[in-house]
């Protein structure tokens, strides 16, 4: 009977060891898991940071800036890399940034279609037209760094690799609010400028005019086009004469003159060039120097923009003899005849 106590006794104290050897087992299994797990991840994370600076020292390896590029204009040889997709094969062409300065009905439009006639240009258009992206010049800096980044999405996009890149800016659409800041970034960021003006500030007025007419008239079949594509449309559109108010003609021109004077003398820091729609019009090797500027093999570049207001002056204005008068004594007389 003491054997039969001292069997069940013994028995009932081997198995209560048992359960402190089985815990324990457990615990340094789930050590072991956890270490498993930090030391898998780790090496995912190290394995993917070498990855990056692998690719990274290759694109600075392989994306050399071209041997013919002067090395006054390195600066505006770039090799972005965006973070919305791969340039795949084009991530080693250089790409040379820009902005279009301008003024509305000063052959802006026309101009953007040209150049974007270029199977390597990608110019984008108004995107400062939209207020939200100027109301500060913080908005501003953050659009242009989207912009520039090629993160932009854009319908200016080519199946050709990008080898110039950028936009079109109006003076009034919060340019001239911050030109010190803006002049700061473009030459940090390494942009180049090209000023398109008009030096007929008479004509570009009756253009103003007649685009602000169909605003508010639609004369195309109730659609309001600032730039048409046809030479029908262009004729209904040109129909309409605007009456020029001559107590605020010479007020106007001379705005329009300060205005391209105070962008110009606030941009001159900016590695730019200068045209003028009637230089486009006229030289037939303008577009050809922009390419140049823009390091561009130059092309024979086409737009389907069909011009508007064709005919003299004279027969564009409703009160022509009016301003004819009025502008006659004045500086502005030169412009008369344009």
């Amino acid at each position: 009977m003491l054997q039969a106590k001292m069997i069940v006794y013994s028995s009932k104290s081997s198995k209560g060891t048992l359960f402190p050897v089985q815990s324990m087992l457990v615990f340094f299994i789930a050590l072991f898991g956890l270490y498993a797990c930090y030391f898998s991840f780790t090496q995912i994370a190290l394995e993917n940071e070498e990855e990056m600076n692998g690719a990274e020292e290759r694109t600075n390896v392989l994306c050399k800036r071209p041997s013919e590029i002067p090395y006054d204009q390195m600066q505006y040889v770039h090799f972005p890399r965006p973070m919305s997709y791969d340039r795949g094969e084009c991530a080693c062409t250089p790409v040379r940034f820009f902005v279009i300065i301008s003024m509305q009905r000063s052959g802006s439009g026309w101009f953007e279609t040209l150049l974007n006639s270029h199977p390597n240009v990608s110019s984008n258009g108004e995107i400062f037209s939209v207020r939200e992206r100027r109301e500060d010049i913080a908005s501003i800096l953050w659009t242009l760094d989207k912009l520039y980044d090629l993160d932009w999405r854009t319908s200016a996009a080519k199946n050709e690799c990008t080898a110039a890149f950028g936009l079109k800016w109006m003076l009034n659409q919060g340019l001239m609010d911050y030109p010190d800041e803006i002049v700061d970034y473009l030459i940090k960021k390494g942009v180049m400028v090209i000023f398109l003006f008009r030096r007929n500030t008479l004509r570009r007025l009756v253009s103003v005019l007649a685009n602000d007419h169909d605003k508010k008239e639609k004369q195309l079949n109730g659609t309001h086009k600032a730039h048409v594509h046809s030479q029908e449309e262009a004729e209904i559109l040109a129909r309409f004469k605007p009456e020029v108010g001559v107590s605020s003609l010479i007020p106007s021109m001379r705005s329009a003159e300060q205005s391209m004077d105070a962008c110009l003398r606030r941009f001159r820091a900016t590695r730019h060039m200068i045209l003028y729609y009637e230089d486009l019009i006229r030289d037939n090797n303008a577009l050809s120097r922009v390419q140049e500027f823009l390091g561009l093999p130059v092309r024979r570049l086409s737009s389907r923009h069909v011009k508007i207001h064709t005919s003299p002056l004279p027969d564009l204005v409703d009160n022509w003899e009016d301003v004819r008068r009025t502008l006659k004594p004045t500086e502005f007389a030169r412009f008369l005849d344009g």
